[in-house]
């Protein structure tokens, strides 16, 4: 049974021209999640355009700039539903220049789709996008070969494709991974089961995303609540209430669970867990509610309520993957604002140790400057110590940005190792 009020969030990747503009308009045409005013005036600039039918890559490259040169610039959202489940499609740039958009749109999806142009197969682009899945520790991969009617919708090229991507794949930590074949243009196996492709025996792409199961990708062991501000009502009904509200970040709460606060190491156990509706028996992530303990224990936003048996690591010196996001480079030893959930400290990048190559993945060690889209591995030091865990095992307690003080802009994006 899927909950048709689950969420799923999505990312297309691709390079330019493998038509991923086209697929997702086809996605929201055949699904029925177009307006009929949208429509019309699509079907005008496409009229004007010259083309025959609808160019359906008109849905989505909503940016003037993408529309005179036909090519995705900026990350796209598109929100549309189906009886069974609410999607959010983030439509990312393929051009390198623009890897930062991709971490960027990449860094809260469920699944990553990756359009492969059936007549050139794997190629450069396809291997960084593997590979910024795979960084980004997106559950899911689907991998859509499309454009499969230039190539006669052939068998032998899919499977083809298929074995160079799965190459990649086994170096990589990307664990869940589909191959659909499909013509985007057409609309074979994209809503519509192809009639062109009977040797294809999965499902088409709209059918997979809505059966997909990604309850589990939430990481339900690792209790982490972090505290985002304490509630003192001082009405006559709340006369001594004391509870710190904020959104669970990962694992299960119930009252009587034996907790430790962070940083200060503070010991007690969970009275209540309070919401507006009323009290619960439990609360699991990505809920927000009030937490009120048994103990009067000065709490304040930016401490972490955890299980006691199961802390994260506190540490100032953290080493970790980032994202340079900002135009001017990073100034050496430079200080920062570090927003780790509802923690902001001060941070400084102690060390650059290596920088990833990004057209060939390789480790280059003797260029220390971090420049826009660079990936790196660093050092950062903060001034207080910050609860994570590794990136890998909990995104949300694993992942924070870096923000410069003097512009209030963020910089960077990073992955706790």
């Amino acid at each position: 049974m899927i909950n048709n009020n689950q969420l799923l969030r999505f990312t297309t990747a691709g390079s330019v021209d493998d038509g991923k503009s086209t697929l997702i308009g086809r996605l929201l045409y055949d699904s029925k999640s177009i307006f009929e005013d949208q429509l019309e005036a699509i079907e005008t600039t496409s009229k004007k355009k010259g083309h025959e039918g609808v160019d359906l890559a008109l849905f989505t490259d909503g940016l003037r700039d993408e529309r005179e040169q036909g090519i995705t610039i900026d990350v796209a959202y598109r929100y549309f539903t189906t009886p069974k489940r609410k999607f959010i499609i983030a439509d990312t740039p393929g051009h390198i220049q623009y890897t930062r958009n991709m971490v960027t749109g990449a860094s809260t999806a469920n699944v990553a789709t990756i359009l492969i142009d059936a007549r050139h197969g794997v190629i450069e682009q396809t291997k960084r996008h593997a590979f910024i899945a795979s960084l980004l520790q997106i559950p899911h991969v689907i991998v859509c070969i499309n454009k499969m009617d230039l190539v006669d919708f052939s068998e032998d090229v899919f499977n083809n494709i298929v074995a160079q991507f799965e190459e990649i794949a086994s170096k990589l930590l990307v664990k869940d991974v589909r191959f659909i074949p499909m013509c985007a243009l057409l609309g074979d196996n994209v809503v519509n089961r192809s009639e062109n492709m009977p040797w294809y025996q999965g499902a088409p792409m709209l059918h997979t995303l809505e059966t997909m199961h990604i309850s589990s990708d939430i990481n339900k062991v690792d209790g982490r609540f972090p505290v985002q501000t304490v509630l003192r009502p001082q009405n006559d009904s709340h006369r001594d209430y004391r509870g710190y509200a904020g959104r669970v970040a990962s694992g299960i709460f119930r009252p009587g669970d034996d907790v430790t606060v962070m940083p200060s190491g503070f010991t007690s156990k969970i009275e209540t867990i309070d919401t507006l509706d009323g009290t619960l028996d439990e609360a699991f992530a990505p809920m927000s509610v009030s937490i009120t303990l048994e103990d009067d224990i000065d709490i304040s936003r930016g401490d972490m309520i955890v299980r006691s048996k199961n802390q994260p690591d506190a540490s100032q010196d953290i080493e970790v993957m980032l994202c340079w996001l900002h135009n001017d480079a990073a100034k050496p030893r430079a200080k920062y604002s570090i927003r780790h959930t509802s923690n902001d400290q001060k941070a400084m990048i102690k060390e650059i140790i290596y920088k990833i190559d990004i057209e060939t993945l390789d480790r280059i060690t003797d260029d220390s400057a971090l420049k826009m889209n660079d990936i790196s591995k660093v050092k950062i030091r903060t001034t207080k110590p910050l609860m994570v865990d590794s990136y890998r095992e909990n995104r949300s307690t694993g992942s924070f940005i870096l923000v410069d003080d003097a512009t209030n802009e963020t910089v960077a994006a990073g992955m706790v190792i």
